[in-house]
């Protein structure tokens, strides 16, 4: 029992000797880890890299590469800022021919860094190789237009005016190879639908991979008049032109009737208007039996011939 009592006795301390001992075991900790802090080690860390070429004349196609991994060796206490990102340079890897260089294998980039990295030495480059694309900058116009065949009218209602688009061109520059693969002109579609009113808005110009191209400007203001229209089916009075002298002619009907488009504000103006004409053209037309299509003349302004009944004809 003695025996035991004295085992417990040798690790009995009070709370003031628990204190002490560790105090004095932090410090040896401390003490060991500044000493080896002052040895020389090796590691891999992430460098960032710059690129340097004329950013005026040339620009990237893809994303360059924005880091480069190295096995380093140098003081402990040099590794250790490094590795918490304090005093890390960044790499400059200069590019004198941009558009000729596709990739950089990663064994040649020590005699490139080497002199960059102060008191770190590079053992050898983790990253196999970097892959680069840069292309010379291109400038050219481009001519846009709106696709009118899919812009979306409410029922009864149309385009009256022609499509203005204000400017009619834009500059684009980029990557010569993105922007020579670009239209000569370009049709934007009008999102609006079922539209009743005059249009007026502004429309981004969008191109495949546009995220590489500088737009002057990108947006383009669109600008049409919107009516209602409506149809009236009219009767219109032949007249027979250029019919050969010698030749006797035989018309089945001296009018003709005809759908006319037109805006619903000039419907009783429309009805006013006598001079209008059907023109029969017999110029050089042979003998026999002939159905003809006549001109429809003296309509008003803004209305829009939608059918006319063609005329039966004999030549003889």
């Amino acid at each position: 029992m003695n025996f035991f009592r004295l085992i417990i006795n040798l690790f009995h301390f009070n709370r003031t000797n628990w204190k002490a001992v560790t105090l004095c075991l932090l410090t040896a900790l401390v003490f060991w880890f500044f000493n080896a802090l002052n040895k020389d080690y090796s590691t891999n860390l992430r460098f960032g890299v710059n690129f340097l070429y004329d950013e005026e004349k040339y620009v990237p196609v893809d994303p360059l590469p924005k880091d480069v991994f190295m096995n380093v060796s140098g003081n402990g206490w040099d590794l250790l800022r490094k590795s918490l990102g304090v005093n890390l340079p960044d790499m400059n890897i200069p590019l004198e021919r941009p558009a000729e260089v596709k990739k950089i294998v990663g064994s040649t980039l020590p005699a490139l860094l080497a002199g960059q990295l102060g008191n770190l030495q590079i053992n050898h480059v983790v990253t196999d190789t970097l892959y680069i694309e840069v292309d010379p900058k291109e400038k050219r116009k481009i001519r846009i237009a709106i696709d009118a065949q899919k812009i979306s009218f409410a029922d009864g209602f149309g385009r009256l005016s022609p499509i203005v688009v204000l400017p009619d061109s834009i500059s684009v520059e980029g990557p010569s190879s993105v922007i020579r693969q670009l239209p000569d002109s370009v049709l934007l579609k009008v999102d609006q639908e079922n539209i009743s009113k005059d249009y007026r808005d502004e429309i981004e110009v969008r191109f495949p991979g546009d995220d590489l191209i500088k737009r002057n400007p990108a947006l383009v203001e669109v600008i049409f008049e919107v009516v209602e229209w409506i149809e009236v089916k009219q009767k219109i009075k032949l007249e027979v032109k250029n019919a050969p002298g010698k030749v006797r002619l035989n018309l089945v009907k001296d009018s003709v009737d005809c759908l006319v488009q037109i805006p619903k504000s000039q419907l009783e103006d429309f009805g006013k208007n006598v001079g209008q004409v059907a023109v029969l053209d017999l110029q050089n037309l042979k003998r026999g039996d002939k159905k003809l299509l006549p001109q429809i003349q003296g309509l008003p302004v803004n209305a829009r011939l939608i059918q006319v009944d063609s005329v039966s004809v004999r030549l003889y």
